[in-house]
């Protein structure tokens, strides 16, 4: 019988919203993703994700407009803070509006602490993000707490984005101290993952001011430690799968290593309709019928390695409605030897392009290559 830290986590992550209006087309998708949500996969999740920029100028009418959408969802829903939910001088719309958890929060969630944090409030407004001396004291009572659990972290950007070097590099040394599995953040308005082998950082697509790609949101588990990450656009059709274990070489963490000659496949199946059958694909050619596990609700099935340092495997799911979900990656297997380069806590340890998982590689956005801000129409 498997404990509930067994079981894996799982979220979705809604990219920034910068709600003006009801009128705009951000607040359309944003209704129609928290729908989809609502009726196809929201009694799978264990948590819905805002990461900030929720209110394109941190006004009460912006913030009231986020509240029927959420109304829509009974899964739990967790709101960060953004440099623009400061463009009023305060969170003050943010908190009174909303009454969202006041950060800083945890929640242990599958054995998983999951911290939540606010950069944002603590700065003077714009992209001045900061933590100040008592929330970083915090964080770290918080790490402690976590013991040998896994600890993820919910921010609105990159730790090198912080402003106070010593803040920035504190966190940086909080997060490698206490082997932080995950940083997941906002800010950036296009999706990315970066990884220096302890820790794996991901950012989603922005909802509000999208500059590359269609809209939609991610999909993110942690399976005994093991973080995956795919982006699912909104107009996709289910079901949506997800293998949660063992490692893609991109998400891969030190403490990820295999041994052996063999490995368990773990996939989860997202959508609405029951699935009718599940298999394994390897990159050679063999097929493995997958089996359903009711305590994990995932599939499963156990493969041999190939004398390769990363191998192709693909889940393949059908539906009693006869669609068809497919979700592949290149497994690391015990030959795998990481390699890092770059900057720690930054976009310079960007995995770069994986269009198979929604990532396109091109950075448009705020942190890299924004592009020119358009005029508004009438």
């Amino acid at each position: 019988m498997f404990t509930e830290k067994q079981k894996p986590l799982l979220l979705a992550h809604i990219g920034d919203l910068h709600l003006t209006d009801a009128k705009q087309q951000n607040y359309k998708d944003f209704l129609s993703i928290t729908a989809q949500i609502a009726v196809e996969i929201g009694s799978q999740l264990d948590f819905v994700l805002l990461p900030g920029d929720n209110a394109d100028n941190g006004l009460a009418e912006q913030y009231r407009l986020i509240t029927p959408a959420l109304k829509m969802l009974d899964v739990p829903v967790y709101i960060l803070t953004g440099d623009h939910d400061m463009e009023q001088g305060s969170l003050d719309n943010f908190y009174n509006t909303l009454k969202p958890e006041r950060l800083p929060f945890k929640k242990t969630i599958k054995g998983v602490h999951c911290i939540f944090l606010d950069v944002c409030g603590p700065g003077t407004g714009g992209p001045d993000f900061r933590f100040g001396a008592e929330q970083l004291q915090t964080l770290e009572n918080y790490l402690r707490e976590c013991g040998d659990d896994t600890c993820a972290v919910f921010m609105h950007t990159y730790p090198d984005d912080l402003k106070d070097a010593n803040e920035r590099q504190k966190l940086l040394d909080l997060l490698r101290k206490y082997q932080v599995a995950l940083v997941t953040m906002g800010h950036t308005h296009y999706n990315e993952v970066a990884n220096n082998h302890h820790t794996v950082y991901t950012a989603t697509r922005s909802t509000g001011q999208i500059e590359e790609g269609p809209v939609g949101y991610s999909i993110i588990s942690i399976d005994d430690g093991v973080v995956s990450w795919r982006f699912r656009a909104l107009e996709d059709p289910f079901p949506f799968v997800m293998i949660t274990s063992p490692v893609d070489y991109r998400l891969y963490r030190l403490n990820n290593a295999l041994q052996g000659d063999r490995t368990e496949i773990r996939a989860t199946v997202l959508g609405a309709d029951a699935v009718k059958q599940v298999a394994c694909f390897t990159g050679d050619g063999q097929t493995y019928t997958m089996s359903f596990d009711p305590e994990r609700n995932d599939w499963y099935t156990t493969i041999p390695f190939k004398n390769e340092a990363t191998m192709l495997v693909s889940v393949e799911a059908v539906n009693v409605k006869g669609r068809p979900g497919r979700h592949s990656i290149e497994i690391a297997t015990p030959l795998f030897k990481p390699l890092t380069n770059g900057k720690d806590g930054s976009d310079e340890l960007s995995i770069g392009a994986w269009v198979e998982n929604g990532i396109l590689g091109t950075q448009l956005g705020p942190n890299r290559n924004a592009k020119p801000p358009q005029k508004k129409k009438d």
